[in-house]
This record gives structure tokens, sequence and C-alpha cells, in this order.
């Protein structure tokens, strides 16, 4: 059997441009765990304005005509990114890829629709787009429309379709234009239990016809069922191929060791505290997700901080940052600016942390830690773990996956007819 795919040392550069300012005058615990953990992230500390990011390292495999593969690995581990390339979105900073046939990609919600048309003028529309011809596109049309279940609105500019409805009919088209190759990203995911059914098994009846699939996802059970062999990619590199089970299994592993408790005692710390308090501990509260550290959106942020007080502490705060993966600062307070207390008596504690709504969309952060007392650190971790943010169903209600920043805060909009 020929080759479909080809992929030989493929990576993705990417140049980060950071702001840089002066110092400030007073030096907080916020301050401390944002510019500490600038060097964290720095390759050269001396250009704070400008830093790589590769995004891929020297990835390679091959994949067979008629396979269906799937992708897997935490987010921020490389895989939009190498889907992009193979649908030919963005170009590779180095390596080779070679494909053999037509591709079609449904990487977000109605990539190619145009919101002005109709959902029928949108159909040929996105069909063009794909690569098929207009009497290709004709002999399908009514396979298309009765499984996106979308005749009544057939004739409605498609901005006003629901997200349901956008997915429906973007991956009817995707998967009813018969290209040699499919390429299908996380958004089926956060599609009700009836549509991702209907969804699998139209890509299973996909893979049966001969026909090439990539399918990336975070549901392991939809992964085992339509994929006879997995990419695991961890931070840019391909840590493992091969039957899914067995890839799935080294993937969970890797998971339950960021699950549970969390070790801070042999972290690193980029400079020394007063060594009146010492962090000990993380855990991660219970969700409803099957990692730890894998929060949906739109549900709470929880975790737990042991810690110990050799010393009395004197106005302490216990505090939290989050971070990009790439070291940008997006959130950070501490227990002055909520519950400010006056003192801590030598001792064991632990602060349970409550993030009702983070405001935080799709993708991975890193989180630090740390104690002060007086305006002194006493102990702080720059990268105590990884949080990953999942889309949900209310994640694509809200359009998040067309919005690069990383944070949509809760605004008020008033519109007065003048």
């Amino acid at each position: 059997m020929s080759a479909a795919i080809r992929v030989e040392n493929i990576s993705k550069k990417y140049i980060l441009r950071h702001q840089t300012g002066g110092r400030s005058r007073y030096v907080s615990l916020r301050d401390v765990l944002a510019r500490r953990a600038k060097a964290l992230f720095q390759k050269n500390p001396a250009d704070a304005s400008r830093e790589e990011f590769w995004a891929l390292k020297d990835v390679s495999f091959e994949i067979k005509q008629g396979e269906a593969v799937g992708i897997i690995g935490r987010n921020g581990a490389g895989k939009s990114t190498l889907l992009k390339i193979l649908s030919r979105i963005t170009k590779p900073t180095r390596g080779r890829i070679e494909i053999e046939g037509r591709v079609a990609s449904l990487l977000e919600v109605g990539t190619g629709f145009h919101p002005e048309l109709t959902g029928r003028e949108n159909i040929f529309l996105n069909g063009a787009i794909l690569g098929m011809h207009r009497a290709e596109i004709k002999g399908k049309f009514d396979e298309i429309v009765a499984f996106a279940e979308v005749e009544k609105f057939l004739d409605t500019p498609v901005k006003h379709f629901s997200s349901g409805m956008y997915m429906r009919l973007a991956f009817a088209v995707a998967a009813h234009l018969e290209q040699e190759i499919l390429i299908v990203d996380e958004v089926l995911a956060v599609g009700d239990a009836a549509f991702q059914k209907k969804c699998l098994g139209k890509m299973n009846d996909v893979s049966q016809s001969g026909r090439t699939i990539l399918f990336v996802s975070h549901n392991m059970e939809a992964i085992t069922r339509l994929c006879s062999r997995c990419l695991y990619l961890v931070k840019g590199e391909l840590k493992l191929q091969g039957e899914t089970r067995e890839v799935i299994r080294a993937y969970s592993e890797h998971s339950k060791q960021l699950s549970g408790e969390i070790d801070l005692t042999p972290l690193p710390r980029r400079f020394e505290g007063n060594g009146a308090a010492q962090l000990l501990r993380l855990r991660s509260v219970q969700n409803r997700n099957t990692a730890a550290w894998c929060y949906e959106y739109g549900t709470p942020l929880e975790f737990a901080v042991e810690f110990s007080v050799s010393r009395t502490l004197e106005e302490p705060e216990i505090g939290y940052a989050i971070f990009s993966i790439t070291g940008t600062e997006l959130v950070s307070t501490t227990t002055y600016q909520e519950c400010p207390l006056e003192q801590l008596l030598p001792g064991q504690y632990s602060m349970r942390i409550t993030i009702p709504d983070l405001s935080l969309n799709p993708g991975t952060y890193v989180l630090a830690l740390g104690i002060a007392t007086s305006g002194r650190s006493a102990d702080h971790i720059l990268e105590a773990t990884q949080i990953e943010i999942l889309p949900s169903q209310l994640s694509i209600e809200k359009g998040l996956h067309k919005i690069w920043s990383p944070i949509t805060p809760h605004t008020i909009f008033e519109l007065n007819h003048i």
C-alpha cells in the first residue's frame, strides 16, 4: 500500500515578541512571580523583546492510503500546527512533506464559510475551496443537506446559524465531498453526544471506503474506535507512534504523572527566599475531566497548596500567577487582594484556591506559586505545573475558536442610537 502522507523532519518556528518596561519602585509578590518567570522562558536574557518558539521539532512519520490515524497530546503539543502544515495553511520552517491526493480539512467551525451567504451557497463555496468541481458538489448536495439536518435553514445566511448548525454543515461538506484525505481537528469534541456519534460513524464509513483520515481529539474512546494507529506529540516532538491502544496507554501513564499531588519540594527556585516558609505540595481538586490539571472552559479552576511556616510571618501573602506557555503573564493575585492576613504562626497549612470564572480561552498555561511576608519573598516556584483549558460547548458558542488572545474578559457593551 502506497503512502498518502510522508513527513520528513518537519519543524515550525515562531518569533515571539514581548513588551519591556521600566522597574517598579515597590516589589510585591505579584511582581516577583511575574518578573522572575521571564528568566524561565528567555533563552537570551539580554534580548527580552524577541524569542524563538518551536511549535514542532523534527517530526517524521508516514501514513498509508486508507489508514485512520489519531493524533493525541496535551494542548500546546503541536497537533494543530501539524494539521495546518498538512492542510497547506502554513509553511514549515524546515522539513519536507509529500501528499498524494486532495485534502479536506475541518480545523475549526465554519472554515471557508462566508457569513453573508446562505447555507446552500456556502456548500458550493466550501466545496470549491476544497477543490471540487460544481458537478461533483451537485452530486453530493442532497446527502450533505440530509446529514447536516439544516433543510429548513438552507436559504438562510449562515451568520444566523447556531454553533451546532455550523458544525453539522461544515462537517457534512468536508466528509461527503470525496477528497482522498480527510483532516479533522478537536472541533467535533464539543458537539452533543448524538452529533459526535453520527460524525464518528461517518468517519468510519469514510475510512472503510479507502480514504485516509487524520483525527485530533482529547476523546480517547473516539480515537480508539476510529483509529488503528496513533501519533503522540509532546512539546512539539513526536514522542511515540504505533498501535492505538499502546500509544494511548503511554499517554495515560504520562497524564498520571501530572495528576494527583505534585511534590513541590524538589522543583527549582530561581532565587532564594528568606526561608520563613516553604511550598510543599500542590493538589488538583477533582473535576469531571479524565486527566488532572485539565479543566473544560467555563468550569471553576480549583487546586490546593500545602506549605509550612518555620517562623512567624507578618503580613503574609499567598498567591499565584498564570502565564502563557511562552512566558507572558496573564493573571496574578494574592490573598492581599481578596482576604488580607495579619499573621501566620509556625506550623503546616493548606490553602484551597478556587477561581470561579477565569475566562482563559482553551489552551495550555503555566501555574506559578509564591509566599511572601512583609513584602519580601519567603518561597516561590515559577513552574509548579501546566494547566490545560479544554474546549467546551460554551467556548464554541462564544466563538472563542476565532479569537487569538488567551483571555476573553466579561465585558458589558451598551449600544445607544444617536
